[in-house]
């Protein structure tokens, strides 16, 4: 026979049934409920995942980790630009000058923030150039007046590439005739999809020179010096610590400015999405228990038997706390491998619904990104796993206990 005893007659009474299925019944559906919740665990801790990767490689590819800039032009970024490189936490520098306005075209108006770059420089610090539906940075050549544009933006102004969209500068020009906006031509020669709403609609590119001209400056002269930062979190510090040894006309900006709030929601989102999560994994856990009570009160005679045959209220205790734990073990092993299953395909198996129903679940015009990330973390399903396991045993301690207690001459007075 089966040694020990006590291991063999918990696993055989997690499927055995006497009268009737009920008991068997309960017992798969504690199994399911607990794979369920472990399931669904990891499935949202990997989407969120998938955020937090998103935000901080596509977006926070985008925008800068931090910048040095100046409330006059810049002349010589090059020299300004070295002595910043030589930070240890400074990977990549490149210049820039901002202008926010508005696009129109075709009747229709977008606002826009064009970031002028240097194209042989920005592909250092931004992953702008893997995300071209149509051109490239190579296209925005000096004098040219070329712009590079988000999809959504172009959508949303009917522009295609070689069309012809107008800028419309925030400042006047006065004539003897009156005030009138300024207004530039560019021509459109690429055109983006980052997956970022904020990015796709909103951002523009145009050369570092032709936008100096359009601020009345010299076509050498820069607003800023953008930097790549080893650690991103980081960035506050060697800002500030770069833009204190300048002059008094330079001033750091960070990310944590920008997109700071946004980052600590995703973070607090999972934190709490975890812990309400942990407590469906735990009510599932818990039904274990109104399980094993169940088998307790079926098996009293059973009990009595193997009482008076010798077996001790330690060896009692034993039988119910494999059975519960039989129950843990499967239902958190099916549950952590369908989870980690669907967690690999729930973003392509999302995007497959989108496309055949064609509406969208995240709209980019809301959210940051405009499809569901998913990032699988070993760390993730063993904590899991691990948490799902724990209730389960904890679970099976009072069904175990009270079946120790069992009185044999009591469990068969009517038997």
């Amino acid at each position: 026979m089966f040694r020990p005893l006590s291991i063999f007659i918990g696993a055989r009474y997690t499927r055995a049934k006497r009268r009737n299925h009920f008991v068997s019944f309960i017992s798969l559906t504690s199994m399911i409920g607990l794979a369920l919740g472990v399931l669904v665990m990891i499935v949202v801790l990997s989407v969120m995942n998938g955020f937090d990767r998103e935000m901080r490689t596509r977006v926070l590819g985008m925008v800068p980790h931090a910048t040095v800039e100046s409330s006059v032009p810049i002349n010589d970024w090059r020299t300004l630009a070295a002595t910043m490189a030589k930070h240890p936490q400074v990977l990549a520098v490149a210049p820039f000058v901002q202008m926010q306005g508005l696009l129109s075209g075709n009747g229709e108006v977008q606002k826009v923030l064009i970031n002028a770059i240097d194209p042989d420089e920005e592909s250092k610090v931004s992953i702008i150039g893997d995300y071209f539906k149509q051109g490239s940075l190579a296209d925005l050549t000096p004098g040219s007046f070329n712009i590079v544009i988000g999809d959504s933006a172009a959508a949303k102004l009917g522009l295609a590439i070689g069309d012809k969209v107008t800028f419309v500068a925030p400042e006047v020009t006065v004539t003897p005739a009156g005030m009138f906006p300024r207004l530039k031509r560019f021509t459109v020669v690429g055109i983006f999809h980052v997956g970022a709403g904020e990015v796709d609609n909103f951002v523009a590119m145009a050369n570092l020179q032709d936008l100096a001209r359009l601020h009345r400056w010299k076509p050498d002269q820069v607003q800023g010096i953008r930097l790549k930062l080893a650690d991103l979190f980081q960035a506050p510090k060697v800002a500030w610590q770069l833009a204190g040894r300048l002059s008094d006309d330079f001033y750091a900006r960070d990310w944590t400015r920008s997109h700071g709030n946004l980052y600590q929601a995703i973070r607090m989102e999972k934190a709490i999405i975890g812990l309400l999560l942990l407590l469906i994994v735990a009510v599932a856990a818990f039904n274990i228990i109104s399980t094993l009570v169940m088998v307790v009160t079926d098996k009293k005679a059973d009990i009595a038997i193997l009482r008076t045959l010798g077996a001790t209220p330690r060896q009692i205790m034993t039988i119910f706390m494999v059975q519960g734990t039989v129950i843990g073990v499967v239902g958190t092993l099916l549950g952590a491998a369908l989870g980690s299953l669907a967690a690999l395909y729930i973003s392509s198996a999302i995007a497959g619904l989108e496309s055949l129903f064609g509406f969208k679940i995240l709209n980019a015009s809301v959210y940051f990104i405009d499809y569901i990330p998913s990032q699988l973390l070993l760390s993730d399903v063993l904590l899991v796993s691990a948490a799902a396991l724990f209730l389960s045993f904890f679970a099976t301690l009072y069904p175990a206990w009270r079946a120790a207690r069992t009185q044999p001459a009591e469990a068969l007075r009517y038997e």
